[in-house]
């Protein structure tokens, strides 16, 4: 089942080769925060979920950049979420094989887990899937783009190269979501500075591991503990 997901939405977008030279901008936090609290600013952060809850198809890769990394400062954050509904979902997401029976409830669970936290990764490649199975082409599209233009939003930060230049993320979840889109299994996961260090089998990959700065997850965990 999770090979069928994940060709669906590598099917349906074009993501950037893993070890392509890419321009990439890290996210400027402090600049980012003002931006998301200025009620003047296209970046507004009550406007920019507004339009995302309401599927706009029109928002920028600047707008999502601000979106995704603009949660880190509302109050909701949690690097250590999990969904509410992730049992239930995980009896789905391991069956060989869905019934059309089970095509709304499982539209509903993510659904739900959404509105809990609207960049689960996992949940939205698997809801664009769900719609796909069930013929509802419009919402699959809808959803693929969420998830195409987060995703996007994470590739720009950095190039994964070394700490410095590491992939932005929000969810220790979302580095393994990367991979496994991409195809890549890591052996290992060590702790470098402020970044996961996911390291590969030696010589497999033209990389033999990549870097994830979680700077914020770690204050997040460090605020929690106060």
């Amino acid at each position: 089942m999770i090979r069928k997901i994940v060709l669906f939405v590598s099917l349906l977008i074009n993501f950037i080769a893993f070890s392509q030279e890419l321009e990439f901008k890290a996210p400027d936090y402090k600049q980012i925060e003002k931006e998301i609290q200025d009620k003047k600013s296209a970046f507004y952060y009550p406007n920019l979920m507004d339009r995302f809850a309401k599927n706009d198809t029109l928002m920028t890769p600047d707008e999502f950049h601000h979106l995704y990394f603009g949660y880190v400062f509302q109050p909701k954050y949690n690097a250590f979420w999990s969904s509410p509904d992730e049992t239930k979902l995980n009896e789905y997401y391991n069956k060989e094989k869905l019934n059309t029976a089970d095509y709304d409830e499982i539209i509903k669970l993510a659904n739900h887990t959404l509105v809990d936290f609207p960049f689960d990764l996992k949940q939205l490649n698997y809801l664009a899937y769900i719609y796909h199975l069930k013929g509802d082409v419009e919402a699959a599209k809808i959803t693929s783009y969420k998830f195409h233009n987060i995703m996007n939003a994470i590739l720009a930060s950095g190039d994964g190269k070394k700490c410095e230049t590491g992939f932005h993320v929000l969810l220790v979840e979302h580095e393994y979501i990367i991979l496994n889109l991409f195809e890549i299994e890591s052996k290992g996961q060590s702790l470098v500075g402020n970044c996961d260090y996911l390291s590969f089998e030696k010589g497999k990959y033209k990389v033999d591991g990549v870097y994830f700065n979680i700077e914020k997850m770690l204050e997040n965990e460090r605020k929690s503990l106060h």
